[in-house]
C-alpha cells in the first residue's frame, strides 16, 4: 500500500472532536473532580470531629463534697424546745422549793397566778402564729407548774392533811383541769394535755383506797375501776396518743387488780372473803369481755376474751373451793371451765366465743396436769420392783405401784380430771381437722385413767395385773385393725413395760405376764405394719421369760444361757421369712442382743461359754446362708474361733499352735480359693494373715522355749514356706518364711556364736573388715573402669 493512502486513511480514522465539543468534555471532567474533592473534604471533617470527641479536652473535675448534716431542722427545733421547757421547769422547781419561803402570802399568790396563767395562755398565741412545737413546750411547762403549785399549796395550807388523800384529790383536780384545758377549742392543736390528764387519772382511786385503809380488796377494786375507765377511754377516743396510753393503763391496772383479786380468792378462808374476791374477779372479767366484744381486730379480741374466761372460772371456782369438802378444788374449777363451753350455744361474736373456748381448754389442761403425778406413780413406780423382785405379792395395787414413790393425796378427785376431759373431747369437739386429734387425746386420757384406776381404787394385785394385760391387748387390737395404728402401738409398748416391772413382785405373776406379753406381741407381729415394733418386743419378752424360767428352776446362769439362745435362733428363722419387710433389721438386732446376753450369762463357766459361742456361731452361719447376709459368715468364723480358744483354755492347753493353727489353716484355704478365682490378687492379701497368725506367735514362743522340739519344727515349717514361696514366686511366703527361719536359726546358733567369738583371735574381726573394704573398693574400681570405657567409645564415635 502506498504511503499516501495510509496517511489519509489514519487521518480519517482518528476522532478529533470539534472545539466546542472538546470544551464541553473538559468542563464535565472538572465538575466530577470538584464533586469528588468535596466528598473527601466532608469525610475528613467527620474524622477530625470523631477524634476530638474521643480525646477529652479537659480532665474530669472531682465533685465538690459538701458537709453532711447530722441533724434535721425539725429535730434541732424540738430538742431546743424540750431543753427550754426542762430548764424552765427546773427553775420553777428550785423557786418553789427554795425561794418560796422568802415571799409573803400576797407575793406568793401573785407569782403563782402570774406564772401559771402565762404558761397556760401563751400556747394560744403561739398556735395562732403557727408555732405549734413551741406551744407544746410551753403547755408542758404549764402542766408541770400545776403539779408544783399543788405541792406548794400543800406545803403552805394543808401540811397536816393525809398525803395519800391529798394526792388523790390533787390528781383528780389536775386530771380535770388538764382535760378541760385540752378540750378547749383554741387548744385543739395541743397533743400533750389530754394524755397528761389520762395519766393523772390513774392515781385518784388508788390513793383514795390507800387513804381510806380499804385493804387489799379495796386497792384491787380501785385498780379495776381505773382499768374499766381506761378501757372505756381506749374504746371511745379517736386520738391515737390517748388511745394507746389508755390501753397501756387498762392492761397495767387491770392485771394488777386481777392478780390481787386472784390472790385474795385463793387465800380466802370463808365464803364471805371468797365472795368478795369473786366479785372483784367478775368485775375484771366483765371489763375484759366488754373490751373483747367491742374491739375490731379478731386476734386482739380473742386475746382479751381468754383472760376474761379464766377470771370467770377463778371467781366461781374460788367460791366452790371454800364451799366443797377438801380435795374437790380441782373438780370445782374444772366444772367452771367446762361451763364456759356454753358459749358455743350462745350468740356471741366469733372472737369472744373462740376466746372463751380457749380459756376452757386451758382450765381442762390444768386439771389434767394436776392428775399427772398419779400417772407417773402408777407407770414408773413399779420400776422399783427391779431391786425387790420376787419378794412376795403386795396387798393391793396401790402398794405395788408406790413401792418407792410417794402416793399423791386425793387421788379419786384428781382422776376425775382426765375422765371428764376425755368425755368433753369425745362428745363436744367437731370438725374434720380437729375431730381425729380430739379422739386421739381422748384415747390417751382413757388409757391413762384405766392404767391408774387399780391403784386409785386399791384393787387386788392380781386384778391390777389382769386389767393392764387387757388394756395392752386392746391397744394392740386397735393398732392391728388400723383404728389407732400409731397411738395404739405406742400405748401397748409403754403399758407393757410398766406391766412387766409390776409383775416382778411375784414369781408366778412374772412368768404368767411375760408369757402373755410375748404371745400378744408375737400375734400382733402377723400384721405387717406392726411387725417392725411388735416383733422385737415379742423377742425381748421371750428373752426375759427365758431368764425368769431359769431363775424359777434354780438353774445356774450358764445353763440359763442355753435357754436364752432359743431367742436368737428364733430371730434368725423369723428374719429369713421377713426378707422383704422393714421388721427384718429390728428382729436381727434384737436376736443379736439376746445372743450377747447369753454369752454374758455363761462367761463365768469357760466350758459352757465355749458351747454358747459355738451355738452362736451356728446361728450366724445359718444366717450367712442367705445371699444378702454373707458378711455374717465372718462373724460365724470369729465365734467358732473364740469357742475353740475358750475350749482350749478350759482344758489348760498352753501350746500356742493349738490356738493359731485353727486360724491359719482356714485362712490359707480361703487365700488359695481367692488366688484361684483372682490370679492378680496379692500374696499378702491371700496368705499374709494366715501365715503370720501361726509363724509369728510360734517364733515368740520358740525364743522362750528351752527345748529343741519347737524351734526345730518351726524352722522346718519356715523352710517349707520359704521353698514354696520361691517355687511359686510369692512374696508373702518367701519373706515371712525366710525371716522366721533366719531369726529361728540365729536364736538356736546364738550360744555357739558366742563361744566362737571367744575362741577366735581378736585380729580376725579386723581382718574380715579389711577384706570387706577391699572387696567394696575393687567393685567400685571396676564400675569406674566400665564408665571410662563407655566414655571412650562415645568419644570415638563422635
Amino acid at each position: 500500500m502506498p504511503y499516501d493512502v495510509t496517511r489519509t486513511t489514519l487521518r480519517v480514522m482518528t476522532h478529533v472532536p470539534p472545539p466546542a465539543e472538546e470544551l464541553r468534555l473538559l468542563d464535565a471532567e472538572l465538575w466530577q473532580l470538584d464533586a469528588r474533592r468535596a466528598q473527601l473534604l466532608h469525610r475528613r471533617a467527620w474524622l477530625v470531629a470523631a477524634l476530638q470527641a474521643a480525646r477529652p479536652v479537659h480532665p474530669p473535675q472531682a465533685p465538690v463534697k459538701t458537709s453532711r448534716r447530722e441533724a434535721t431542722a425539725p429535730g434541732v427545733q424540738n430538742l431546743l424546745l424540750l431543753l427550754g421547757g426542762v430548764l424552765l421547769t427546773v427553775a420553777a422547781m428550785v423557786f418553789t422549793l427554795v425561794s418560796w419561803g422568802e415571799l409573803g402570802i400576797a407575793a406568793r399568790a401573785l407569782v403563782l397566778g402570774a406564772v401559771t396563767v402565762a404558761a397556760f395562755g401563751a400556747p394560744f398565741v403561739l398556735l395562732r402564729r403557727g408555732l405549734r412545737s413551741t406551744a407544746e413546750s410551753v403547755a408542758g411547762l404549764g402542766l408541770a407548774l400545776t403539779v408544783l403549785d399543788a405541792y406548794a399549796l400543800r406545803q403552805v395550807a394543808f401540811m397536816g392533811t393525809d398525803g395519800a388523800g391529798y394526792t388523790a384529790i390533787a390528781s383528780a383536780l389536775l386530771a380535770g383541769l388538764w382535760a378541760a384545758y385540752g378540750l378547749l377549742p383554741r387548744a385543739a392543736g395541743l397533743r400533750l394535755p389530754l394524755p397528761a390528764a389520762l395519766a393523772a387519772a390513774q392515781l385518784p382511786l388508788l390513793f383514795w383506797a390507800i387513804s381510806a385503809g380499804a385493804g387489799a380488796s379495796g386497792i384491787a377494786a380501785a385498780l379495776l375501776v381505773t382499768a374499766g375507765f381506761d378501757t372505756g377511754v381506749a374504746l371511745r377516743v379517736t386520738a391515737r396518743s390517748v388511745r394507746v396510753l389508755a390501753a397501756v393503763g387498762a392492761y397495767g391496772t387491770g392485771a394488777l387488780g386481777a392478780l390481787t383479786a386472784g390472790w385474795l380468792s385463793w387465800d380466802a378462808a370463808g365464803p364471805g372473803a371468797a365472795a368478795r374476791a369473786a366479785a372483784l374477779l367478775t368485775l375484771a372479767a366483765a371489763i375484759a369481755l366488754v373490751a373483747a366484744w367491742r374491739l375490731p381486730r379478731p386476734a386482739v379480741a380473742t386475746g382479751n376474751a381468754v383472760p376474761g374466761g379464766l377470771l370467770l372460772v377463778a371467781a366461781v371456782g374460788g367460791v366452790l373451793r371454800v364451799t366443797l369438802p377438801d380435795g374437790w378444788t380441782v373438780p370445782g374449777y374444772l366444772a367452771c371451765g367446762i361451763a364456759l363451753l356454753a358459749a358455743l350455744r350462745v350468740r356471741l361474736p366469733e372472737p369472744v366465743r373462740r376466746g372463751l373456748v380457749q380459756a376452757s381448754a386451758a382450765v381442762q389442761t390444768l386439771a389434767v396436769a394436776c392428775a399427772l403425778p398419779l400417772l407417773v406413780v402408777s407407770l414408773l413406780g413399779p420400776l422399783g420392783w427391779a431391786e425387790r423382785w420376787w419378794t412376795g405379792a403386795p396387798s393391793d395395787a396401790r402398794v405395788a405401784a408406790a413401792v418407792h414413790m410417794p402416793w399423791p393425796s386425793y387421788p379419786g378427785q384428781l382422776l376425775l380430771g382426765p375422765v371428764v376431759v376425755a368425755a368433753v373431747l369425745a362428745l363436744l369437739v367437731r370438725g374434720e381437722t380437729r375431730r381425729p386429734q380430739a379422739l386421739t387425746g381422748a384415747t390417751l386420757l382413757v388409757w391413762a385413767t384405766v392404767m391408774t384406776l387399780p391403784a386409785v381404787l386399791q384393787l387386788p394385785y392380781s386384778a391390777a395385773l389382769l386389767l393392764q394385760v387387757v388394756v395392752t391387748g386392746a391397744a394392740l387390737a386397735a393398732a392391728a385393725f388400723r383404728l389407732l395404728p400409731v397411738t395404739g402401738t405406742a400405748l401397748a409398748l409403754g403399758g407393757s413395760v410398766s406391766l412387766a416391772f409390776l409383775s416382778l413382785a411375784s414369781q408366778p405373776a412374772t412368768l404368767t405376764v411375760l408369757s402373755l406379753l410375748a404371745a400378744l406381741f408375737a400375734a400382733a407381729s402377723l400384721r405387717p405394719h406392726l411387725a417392725p415394733f411388735t416383733a422385737p418386743a415379742a423377742l425381748v419378752y421371750a428373752t426375759a421369760l427365758a431368764c425368769a424360767t431359769g431363775l424359777a428352776a434354780d438353774w445356774r446362769p450358764q445353763h440359763t444361757a442355753l435357754l436364752v439362745l432359743v431367742v436368737p435362733a428364733a430371730a434368725a428363722l423369723l428374719a429369713a421369712r421377713l426378707s422383704e419387710s422393714h421388721a427384718r433389721v429390728p428382729v436381727e438386732v434384737t436376736g443379736a442382743a439376746a445372743g450377747l446376753l447369753a454369752v454374758g450369762l455363761a462367761i463365768t463357766a469357760p466350758p459352757m461359754l465355749a458351747l454358747v459361742l459355738s451355738l452362736c456361731g451356728v446361728i450366724a452361719a445359718g444366717t450367712a446362708v442367705r445371699p444378702d447376709r454373707r458378711p455374717a459368715g465372718c462373724a460365724a468364723a470369729a465365734l467358732f474361733l473364740l469357742a475353740g480358744w475358750v475350749r482350749l483354755a478350759a482344758w489348760d492347753v498352753g501350746t500356742v499352735e493349738a490356738y493359731t493353727l485353727p486360724v491359719t489353716v482356714p485362712a490359707l484355704c480361703v487365700g488359695a480359693w481367692r488366688r484361684s478365682r483372682d490370679p492378680q490378687a496379692s500374696s499378702w492379701t491371700a496368705y499374709g494373715a494366715g501365715l503370720a497368725a501361726t509363724l509369728l506367735p510360734s517364733l515368740v514362743a520358740a525364743w522362750h522355749d528351752p527345748h529343741w522340739t519347737r524351734p526345730l519344727l518351726l524352722g522346718a515349717a519356715a523352710l517349707l514356706t520359704t521353698l514354696l514361696g520361691a517355687r511359686h514366686r510369692l512374696q508373702a511366703p518367701l519373706v515371712l518364711g525366710g525371716s522366721v527361719l533366719t531369726l529361728d536359726a540365729l536364736h538356736e546358733l546364738a550360744p555357739y556364736l558366742v563361744q566362737l567369738t571367744g575362741a577366735v583371735p581378736r585380729w580376725v574381726p579386723f581382718a574380715l573388715a579389711g577384706l570387706l573394704l577391699l572387696a567394696l573398693g575393687a567393685t567400685y574400681e571396676r564400675r569406674l573402669r566400665d564408665v571410662r570405657r563407655v566414655r571412650d567409645i562415645l568419644t570415638t564415635m563422635n
